[in-house]
């Protein structure tokens, strides 16, 4: 089964769709993260959760 490692983003009330969108894509594109969750609060702010996987290498004993 594949590990993941998370993140939060809180984004305020005052931030657009747009530069929503702009911030999680560049979050996306260069962090290799991808939307887990995204939660509109009561109060018009947005709480975001991103994860990506954890690859583990094995090491080769010869």
């Amino acid at each position: 089964m594949p590990e993941y490692e998370f993140a939060d983003v809180h984004l305020p009330r005052g931030v657009t769709r747009k530069e929503a969108t702009r911030l999680l894509t560049e979050r996306a594109e260069y962090g290799h993260w991808e939307l887990y969750r995204l939660t509109l609060l009561r109060d018009g702010s947005r709480k975001v959760r991103l994860r990506r996987r954890i690859i583990r290498q094995v090491r080769a004993t010869w």
